[in-house]
């Protein structure tokens, strides 16, 4: 297998190409997701107003993180893709976005109350995963959360021609027992996990929702 860090380049690459494609049929999607929206309002109720918040792997749209930060939650946007980060500035001026990779995370220790990674680690190798965890639980305040979203299945590599554009992601499935191993590994008391079925506008796999609050 080629390294984490050739990966994640072209994972850089990938959404280069595609950010302004993704923002076009995604930026609007949290107004068909009810259970996300649920989710999101219990997440957002486990931190005080002005709780620092990392969206990790936030995308062109930024729309996620938009939505807790419309709840008073002081929210940072990264993404490793600099096209993505330009168009979620563009279309979120009050919002704070920087690029960087989530295998090393350009934040002090104990910087966040909690972070978000909606669908984000799904372009790391499941071997690789243990070095995202680690990262999120060190950017981390003690009693920090972590909120994670992946796609159920058993799957991953490389995926050709995402969106139609002549590259390569890697792309991979979890099982609840993957998720909840890298969650304890790194330390994390799992507070909540659940699948939902998948809308009939989203790719056809189930999704696994957990969280996870940093012990120790």
């Amino acid at each position: 297998m080629e390294s984490l860090k050739t990966i994640h380049a072209q994972t850089r690459i990938a959404y280069n190409l595609a950010a302004q494609k993704y923002y076009d049929l995604f930026h609007n999607e949290m107004n068909e997701k009810g259970y996300d929206r649920k989710l999101l309002d219990a997440f957002a109720g486990k931190f005080s107003r002005g709780a620092a918040i990392l969206d990790a792997g936030c995308g062109p749209a930024g729309h996620v993180g938009r939505y807790l930060f419309d709840k008073g939650l002081q929210v940072v946007g990264l993404d490793i893709s600099d096209e993505c980060v330009e168009l979620a500035r563009k279309h979120n001026p009050d919002m704070c976005f920087e690029q960087g990779d989530l295998a090393d995370l350009p934040f002090a220790a104990d910087t966040f109350d909690g972070i978000l990674a909606y669908y984000s680690i799904i372009d790391t190798p499941k071997i690789h995963q243990p070095v995202i965890f680690k990262e999120f639980r060190r950017a981390l305040k003690p009693g920090g959360r972590l909120l994670a979203a992946v796609k159920a299945g058993d799957s991953e590599g490389y995926l050709q021609d995402p969106m139609g554009f002549k590259t390569k992601i890697w792309f991979a499935l979890f099982s609840e027992d993957d998720i909840r191993n890298y969650f304890e590994q790194a330390g994390f008391r799992i507070e909540f996990m659940e699948k939902r079925n998948p809308y009939d506008f989203e790719l056809q796999n189930e999704r696994i929702f957990a969280i996870g609050e940093k012990s120790g």
